[in-house]
């Protein structure tokens, strides 16, 4: 989950904005995929979707930089300092 944007933190870079809605969605999968209900699942598979939406998502960012080259490096860097993607 990324972290919160305070006043403090640093601003994100240009082109945020055109990825911005599609990692929102990521987000909203994410607050579903934690109030599914986990009854008559083992303890391990309520942690399975969750798991799954965030490699969907770290692996959209990393083709956005690496395959499709539409992101720039600071962009980049910003998404992984706050937690919008997992570094390797």
């Amino acid at each position: 989950m990324p972290r919160l944007r305070t006043s403090r933190s640093t601003p994100p870079p240009e082109g945020f904005e055109d990825i911005e809605q599609i990692l929102d969605e990521y987000e909203r999968k994410m607050r579903d995929a934690e109030a599914d209900d986990s009854q008559n699942k083992r303890k391990v598979e309520t942690l399975w979707p969750l798991i799954q939406i965030n490699h969907t998502r770290s692996r959209y960012i990393y083709d956005l930089f690496y395959k499709r080259e539409a992101i720039s490096r600071e962009l980049y860097d910003w998404l992984l300092k706050y937690q919008y993607a997992d570094a390797k």
